[in-house]
Parts: C-alpha cells; structure tokens; sequence
C-alpha cells in the first residue's frame, strides 16, 4: 500500500461517483479494492489508467457523510480531503480542502 500511495504523489484524484441516470455509460470495472477497517465497515476500489488518472471509488457504512484523504507522508496536517455526505432532504454534497 505505502508503494502505491508513493506512485500517486503528485497525480490528479478524481472521486468517481457513478451516475444512475438513463443513458449513462456503465462506469468501468476497477481492478483493485481493499477493505481499510478491520470490521469491512469502508471499502475501497481504485483502478488509473493509461494517463495514470485515478478513479476511486468508497463504499462505506456510515450516518451520512463520509471524509477521504490523500497525503504523500501518511498523516492528516497538510493531506488533501475530500468530504461528501447526504443532506435529511435526499440532497448530496462534496467538499474538497
């Protein structure tokens, strides 16, 4: 794991959210995935591609928002964040810091 967060340094994230709207192409099957929690609570799927741009994916049992960071040195102070959770009304929302 330490090796691929160290390949990502420096590379454009994109959160991939598949749409369910019709006429939408399938989102492509992400070849690599790992449970982050010893309870199977947040699971995590991620493939790149020929540009090496990322697509994640996180499933994860939750209350209604959920937080995911990127750092190149494996600690909270100066990583990149991205938060999403879902509104009482149905709405959603993403943040980035």
């Amino acid at each position: 794991m330490a090796v691929l967060l160290s390949r990502i340094k420096g590379m454009l994230f994109l959160l991939f959210l598949p749409c369910f709207c019709s006429g939408q192409p399938a989102p492509p099957p992400l070849r690599f995935s790992i449970f982050l929690d010893p309870s199977k609570m947040v699971y995590l799927r991620w493939d790149h591609d020929e540009q090496e741009l990322m697509t994640f994916e996180l499933q994860v049992h939750t209350t209604g928002w959920v937080a995911f960071g990127f750092s190149s040195h494996g600690e909270l102070p100066g990583s990149d964040i991205v938060i999403g959770g879902v509104f009482p009304n149905g709405s959603i929302y993403f943040s980035v810091s």
